[in-house]
């Protein structure tokens, strides 16, 4: 008995709803899981130290921030918060590097996310909407290990953490939500113009600079303040300081609001990808 072979539709109207994307996730968490940690060990693949290499990358950059800030430049935060220890700096500097890491490694790799793999646009029936959400849980694995970093670092520091941390995943799930949003934006958008990618490298430079990474949001003038503000990584950055570093409870009425704003972002960058990519066979 011949086993009938299912054939694809590139072509295909693919729904866009709120509710279909849901769906989507849902039914495919297994290969979104699989393929995630796929994507992670293969970062490794063939190194002696394997997935050692995840953690002691952020361990090193921390070292390095405290002996450059602290040591050579004795930088100081200053502003509210208190405690102004001679590694503070490296410490918020790390929370800041740390936000920042997770949106631009989502933004950066997305454009080449259809790109790279083709074969399953046109050879076989594959939920080509998993492919950027696979990107941000990669992201998300490497941020989960540096937040590990940075929460034993605070520890050895100052001897405590603050109880407020248990805040931290409520804090970072709309820059979640709004990357994964963006990435299947820029997934489609990469496909039909290729310079994309040489763009969004440009933007999250940009952005990292316009960000309170490395100076406190009160050192801007309070003309360009709103501009600083305008960045979205600067609510979840400073928030994220607030829950780890400070330990104040995050403002829940802009956490709110920028979650609904996120969900938007996503669901508009969902609906563009599904309405595009019957075009990426043509294309490709």
């Amino acid at each position: 008995m011949t086993t009938p072979i299912t054939t694809v539709n590139p072509h295909a109207p693919q729904p866009t709803s709120l509710v279909a994307l849901g769906q989507s996730l849902w039914r495919n968490r297994q290969l979104i899981v699989q393929m995630t940690k796929r994507d992670v060990v293969g970062r490794y693949k063939g190194s002696a130290m394997g997935l050692a290499w995840s953690f002691f990358n952020p361990v090193f950059m921390l070292v390095v921030y405290t002996f450059v800030f602290s040591v050579i430049f004795k930088s100081r935060w200053g502003g509210a918060g208190g405690d102004d220890s001679k590694t503070q700096f490296a410490v918020l500097l790390f929370v800041g590097m740390l936000v920042m890491s997770l949106f631009s490694d989502v933004l950066n790799r997305a454009p080449s996310l259809i790109l790279g793999n083709v074969n399953y646009v046109k050879k076989v029936v594959f939920p080509l909407e998993v492919l950027p959400v696979i990107a941000v849980g990669v992201a998300l694995f490497h941020s989960l290990v540096s937040l590990g970093v940075l929460l034993a670092a605070f520890a050895l520091f100052n001897g405590y953490l603050h109880w407020t941390l248990i805040f931290a995943p409520l804090v970072l799930a709309p820059l979640i939500i709004l990357s994964t949003g963006l990435a299947w934006m820029l997934a489609s958008l990469g496909v039909f113009l290729r310079d994309v990618g040489q763009f969004v490298g440009i933007v999250t430079t940009g952005l990292m600079f316009l960000a309170p990474v490395f100076y406190p949001i009160t050192a801007v003038p309070e003309d360009f303040r709103p501009y600083i503000m305008a960045n979205p990584l600067t609510f979840i950055i400073e928030q994220t300081r607030q829950v780890l570093i400070w330990g104040h409870q995050p403002d829940w009425l802009g956490l709110g609001i920028y979650t609904v704003l996120a969900t938007l972002v996503a669901w508009g960058g969902y609906a563009w990808f599904q309405k595009t990519r019957k075009g990426f066979a043509d294309v490709l």
